[in-house]
């Protein structure tokens, strides 16, 4: 018999924002495969019997080819095996989940998807940064930093500096300098604040505030993962951010903040 796969979202970082069924996954798996910026204390969740196998991958630096990690999936689920695919955040947002998924499917093994926390609404929410608001954002827009666009088309970057309230960038630490000056070239105005949010959720967590025309000065110091969150609602951080104060509270380092 043919065993199964589940992708597994494991949230933004914190370890307590997995899904109930995320955990239950985990107890059941006879393999887990993972990636780089899960948080490792979710492995404890996993039977003493399972096999642990790190996918990370990294910026110019991979444990596993996608090819690999297919050629994984397909063994042990021929042996009958149950494997975890636990990725960081949601699987279906920038994590190749809908890549393995139609691998699975092409190869006639069964899969189940098991959503989680995208960085992209953690780091905010954790920043006091809401993403939508009446008064500030109706809309929101999650953008790869990575894509070939970043460098490409007026038409694209006209879309996203003039049509959109909210946006949310992954892995766009690198391009910081380049999506700031396409966004005021094709129209967005350059005092539009932003924030850059690393390691949210977590207690590395480091929260840079600027605006379109200062934030790469600001945050030159800001490493990957780091979420960009580009609009008006950056601006109700002042007064919402709470996580800084429960780290007081907690008694653990008070996340850095730059703005």
């Amino acid at each position: 018999m043919m065993g199964k796969v589940y992708l597994v979202g494991a949230g933004p970082g914190d370890p307590d924002l997995i899904t109930v069924k995320g955990v239950k996954v985990l107890q059941q798996s006879d393999v887990i495969l993972y990636d780089r910026l899960v948080n490792t204390e979710l492995l404890a969740h996993v039977s003493e019997k399972a096999d642990l196998i790190y996918c990370g991958k990294g910026p110019n630096q991979h444990s596993f080819t996608q090819e690999a990690i297919n050629d994984l999936l397909y063994q042990f689920t021929s042996e009958g095996k149950v494997v975890s695919r636990l990725k960081g955040g949601d699987p279906f947002i920038f994590g190749r989940g809908g890549e393995e998924a139609a691998f699975l499917r092409a190869n006639g093994i069964a899969f189940e998807i098991v959503p989680g926390i995208t960085s992209g609404s953690a780091a905010p929410a954790y920043a006091g940064i809401p993403l939508t608001h009446r008064d500030y954002s109706s809309s929101v827009t999650f953008i790869s930093g990575v894509n070939k666009s970043i460098e490409q088309t007026e038409k694209y970057w006209q879309h996203l500096a003039q049509g959109m309230d909210t946006l949310c960038i992954y892995m766009g630490v690198k391009n910081l300098p380049l999506i700031c000056e396409k966004l005021i070239r094709y129209g967005r105005n350059a005092d539009t604040p932003v924030a850059l949010v690393h390691c949210g959720t977590t207690e590395q967590q480091q929260t840079v505030t600027g605006t379109l025309a200062n934030i790469v000065g600001k945050a030159s110091t800001v490493k990957n993962p780091a979420m960009i969150i580009i609009g008006e609602v950056v601006r109700l951080r002042e007064q919402l951010h709470w996580f800084e104060q429960l780290s007081v509270e907690k008694d653990f380092p008070v996340p850095a903040v730059i703005g």
